[in-house]
Formats: structure tokens, C-alpha cells, sequence
């Protein structure tokens, strides 16, 4: 990826975040002062409820009319407002980059989630991940293009499947998985860390139509993305179709194992229009929502 390459992929983003947004707006949180309701109490003006005076509290929040009317002192409560709290996770494994579309695709959906979280004021935590190899890089990192130096100097030596568990994620936060999923293994562990701590996880998965339904027929050399190595094989109709199954049985077993932890799994076409691809699956979905 050329740093024009970036540019234009920024712009694309920077377009569809002027026409959907994250969740985090029709959401309770908990979180520093900002613009979105919070789930807690604070000192916003919006009174919530009300409750017995326990000593320390700030006298500035006694209810004096109720006390003049009881002879009891008790505590106005008020809505907190905060800031929501996005983590997003990002699988730099070299099958995101195998091929160009795909490639362009995933660079996109990053800056999309970063220029929508700093939209809506976020607090961002943006997390490279490849194998083993994670790294926090912030949000000028992301808006400069320094991610993807950052990236590519990753060496990810514990296996293409990304070791989320090592990068940590903040309590209450939308949790965003930047991912393929094209590598073995139990999805629980990647899930469990998306849900747990009362997150609110959501995966996008980029994919071409090249990967979904190939056409292949007769001798291909596959190359393995991650170990650079190539493997001749003779393509017919039985190799083809037992592909096929184990495809589709792979995506079918996220898709279940996604629900069951109640993370919201979109896949999002390489080839289309990046908002209709993310309008026609993420939108419907509940993972995206239309701006106003």
C-alpha cells in the first residue's frame, strides 16, 4: 500500500463516517464527562432520582426543599454524561493484505472506525495485532498513516491467529475486531474477550469474492499467506467443493459461536461500494447506525 493509496482510502472513510456512525449514541455508558448519556451518576443537569444522605457526600447536591418539608436530609442524584470508550483491534496478519481489494478494504473500515469515534468523541484505543506481536498506536498514528509502517515492521512469530487476550480492553467499551478470521482455532477465547466486562462486541470481516467462490479448475500453486511458502495442487470439482463446505463451515461456526456470546458478526464485501457493503450488513445488523 502506496501512501496514495492510503490517502484515497481515508477519503472513502471519511465520507461514509459523514453518513453512519458506531453505536455508542443509542447507548447507556460508563465513562468520563462528555456528550452521551451515561449509564451512572454524576453532576449533569438531568435529575435521575434521589437517596438518603451518607456522610461525605457533597452537601451541594442535598435536597433542601424535601428537608425543610421532612426534617431528613437526602441527595438529589443526576445523570452522568460521558464519554463513550472504543477499542479497536486490528488483524495485520498477511492474509488481510493477500490481495489488493482486500487490502484497500481493510485500511478503509480502520480509518472509518477511527474518524467515527473521534466524531462522536470517543476515547480511542486502537490496537495492531498480528500473531503473538500487539501494539497500541494512537490516533495521529492512524490520521498520519504511521500505523502502517508500524504494521509492517510486526512479526506476529505465535501463529497467524491473533492473540487478543495480550492486548487487554477497557470495561464498558465497544469492542471492535478488525478481522478476516481466516486462521484456526476455537473462536470462544477471541469472543469471550469482545463480551466480557460488560463490552459491547462487534466484528467486521472483510472478504473477497475470489475467497468465498473461487473458480478454480486444474493446477494451481496456493501460497500460504503467513509462511510465504507455495503448495502445487491439481483443482477439480471434488477439491473445489470440499473447499467450499469447509468455508462456509468455518464462517457458519463464527457466525453461531458469535451469537452465543452476543457479539454482532458482519462480513463486509471487498468489491462493493464501502457504504453500501456496510449499509447492507452492519446497518441492518444493529453493529452501524445512520446518522440524522
Amino acid at each position: 500500500m502506496t501512501r496514495g493509496d492510503l490517502d484515497d482510502s481515508m477519503k472513502v472513510a471519511r465520507g461514509v463516517a459523514e453518513r453512519l456512525r458506531l453505536p455508542p449514541g443509542a447507548q447507556a455508558w460508563k465513562g468520563q464527562a462528555g456528550e452521551f448519556q451515561g449509564a451512572g451518576i454524576g453532576s449533569s443537569i438531568d435529575f435521575q432520582d434521589h437517596r438518603d444522605y451518607a456522610p461525605g457526600d457533597d452537601p451541594r447536591h442535598i435536597n433542601w426543599q424535601a428537608y425543610a418539608r421532612t426534617g431528613q436530609y437526602s441527595m438529589k442524584l443526576y445523570r452522568e454524561e460521558v464519554r463513550p470508550v472504543v477499542d479497536l483491534f486490528v488483524d495485520v496478519s498477511e492474509s488481510m493484505w493477500v490481495e489488493v481489494v482486500k487490502g484497500k478494504r481493510t485500511c478503509e473500515l480502520l480509518y472509518f472506525f477511527a474518524l467515527s469515534a473521534e466524531r462522536s468523541g470517543a476515547s480511542l484505543q486502537v490496537t495492531l495485532v498480528k500473531g503473538g506481536d500487539v501494539r497500541v498506536v494512537s490516533l495521529e498514528s492512524i490520521l498520519s498513516h504511521r500505523w502502517f509502517e508500524e504494521a509492517e515492521g510486526m512479526n506476529g512469530d505465535s501463529g497467524p491467529q491473533p492473540q487478543l487476550v495480550r492486548a487487554g480492553a477497557r470495561a464498558n467499551a465497544i469492542r471492535i475486531l478488525l478481522s478476516d478470521l481466516l486462521y484456526e482455532g476455537e473462536p470462544g477465547p477471541v469472543l469471550r474477550m469482545l463480551h466480557e466486562r460488560q463490552g459491547t462486541g462487534l466484528i467486521f470481516a472483510p472478504f473477497t469474492r475470489q475467497e468465498a467462490d473461487p473458480g478454480w479448475r486444474g493446477h494451481f500453486d496456493f501460497v500460504d499467506a503467513e509462511q510465504k511458502t507455495r503448495h502445487p495442487h491439481q483443482i477439480g470439482a471434488a477439491v473445489l467443493e470440499r473447499y467450499l463446505e469447509a468455508y462456509h463451515r468455518h464462517f457458519g461456526f463464527w457466525v453461531e459461536e458469535a451469537r452465543r456470546y452476543q457479539v454482532a458478526l458482519v462480513r463486509v464485501d471487498s468489491e462493493a461500494d464501502l457504504f453500501k457493503s456496510l449499509n447492507d450488513g452492519a446497518v441492518r445488523s444493529g453493529a452501524l447506525e445512520v446518522l440524522p
